[in-house]
């Protein structure tokens, strides 16, 4: 079952899908008239409260815990592994899907809020399910991206997430997983009980703090690397544009595989187009949907532009430092890349990563709770809740080298829904955009 996963995933996830999804990014960014330039005042929306506009969480509550789900191991151990397969030059493709696939997201969140609906108690549901079913009629195909979202919670959002985090506890601290299995599901089911109110204060504090520390550590390194970091960029561009990759032990790479392994990477990081986001996005209190918009699309932003591309110079130039070292493993060339910063390095990647992976976790929650609620079952969102958190035990005691080819296939199947919903509503994302951002009316209501 295991192989047969693995082979369907590499089809899914292979140059069809990064056309499709990269074709989506290049044709929004022309559509709407390339929304990157708007980059910096959707940051400076993002820490705006709409107080007097309806939602359940702030705008950055909303973003917060986006980011808490797609700022995850992917970001550390997913790059140096697109570096390890691509050479170099991946970092320049994860970080050009990054700059491009901030206007999906912007689309994505567009839509989210626009669509959006309120259900008998009050709660306000939204994501790519309601924009298919209430903008294109297609009901079934929502139902289909529903139950999609809501099993590939459990793959990448729990059970992979909370393996992650206990065999780092025990590779470090020689803690049994079942420890540390315990210990994760009693802390993220005392978050989860409060809903998405609960989670967004949570990752509201945690996003913002664990983000700012990894930067900081990446900065170090690249200030004991200071003589690499120029060789390292230039090595990057190099390796991305001309037919061979130059430099010590990743001499060798092609632009092809290059582009291949940092498109890859950098659309599962920052799941531009996979439709999760936006399931949190609609929850957010704002005046209309573009403003929303906007704030999810820096999400992107900080996810790949920033923080990726950080990971990958702090590693090439790791690697130009120190030409001895192993580079054919993702894990092992950041955890090189980090010893170099003494004593904290080390503790400093397993803090990161241990935060990241159990954001992951709180994030997804969400997204999976969310889609079920869509699917109309008395008190499914109780139950989901429950099995979810019981679901974190079982992933951090047992290999998950299944559950992770069942991900990438579920993730990938997710996507196609909702890029069909982008495409098909672009004319109802332009206008909406015309008439609140173009036209300079970012303040006004929606009613």
């Amino acid at each position: 079952m295991n192989e047969i996963l693995e082979e369907i995933s590499g089809i899914l996830w292979g140059w069809p899908m990064i056309i499709m999804l990269l074709g989506t990014h290049l044709f929004l960014t022309i559509r709407l008239r390339f929304p990157q330039r708007h980059i910096f005042k959707a940051i400076k929306l993002s820490f705006k409260k709409d107080k007097d506009a309806d939602g359940e969480v702030s705008q950055f509550g909303a973003l917060a815990t986006a980011l808490a789900a797609t700022i995850g191991t992917g970001n550390i151990v997913g790059v140096a592994t697109a570096i390890s397969l691509g050479g170099p030059g991946a970092v320049f493709w994860c970080w050009v899907t990054g700059v491009f696939g901030i206007s999906t997201k912007y689309a994505e969140g567009l839509l989210a809020v626009k669509y959006r609906n309120v259900d008998e108690n009050g709660k306000i549901q939204g994501g790519p399910m309601y924009a298919l079913e209430k903008g294109l009629g297609w009901k079934w195909l929502g139902v289909a991206f529903a139950i999609l979202t809501a099993l590939a919670a459990f793959g990448i959002g729990d059970t992979v997430q909370a393996n992650a985090i206990s065999t780092i506890v025990r590779e470090s601290f020689s803690i049994p997983t079942w420890v540390t299995g315990l210990l994760i599901m009693i802390l993220a089911g005392l978050v989860l009980i409060g809903g998405i109110k609960s989670i967004a204060r949570f990752c509201t504090m945690l996003v913002p703090f664990m983000a700012v520390l990894y930067v900081l550590g990446c900065i170090a390194i690249l200030c004991i690397n200071h003589e690499y970091v120029w060789p390292a960029i230039t090595l990057i561009l190099k390796s991305a544009l001309c037919p061979e990759a130059a430099g010590g032990g990743l001499a060798g790479g092609t632009v092809m595989m290059a582009c291949r392994y940092g498109i890859a990477r950098g659309l599962f990081s920052n799941e531009s187009g996979m439709g999760s986001a936006p399931i949190v996005a609609a929850a957010a209190q704002t005046r209309n949907p573009v403003r929303q918009a906007l704030v999810s699309s820096s999400g992107t932003f900080w996810d790949t532009v920033i923080i990726c591309a950080l990971t990958g110079i702090v590693v090439v130039s790791s690697i130009i430092a120190y030409p001895d070292i192993s580079y054919d493993n993702g894990g092992t060339l950041t955890k090189m890349a980090f010893s170099k910063i003494p004593y904290f390095g080390e503790p400093l990647l397993t803090f990161g990563m241990l935060t990241f992976a159990f954001s992951t976790i709180l994030g997804w929650e969400i997204y999976g709770e969310r889609a079920a609620e869509y699917l109309k079952i008395k008190n499914i969102n109780k139950y989901y809740r429950v099995v979810y958190v019981l679901a974190i035990f079982v992933g951090a005691t047992m290999d998950l080298n299944l559950v992770w080819n069942l991900s990438d296939c579920l993730n990938a199947l997710m996507a196609i829904p909702n890029l069909l919903s982008l495409l098909f509503l672009n004319g109802i994302i332009v206008h909406e955009t015309k008439k609140y951002l173009w036209r300079g009316r970012l303040d006004r209501f929606d009613n």
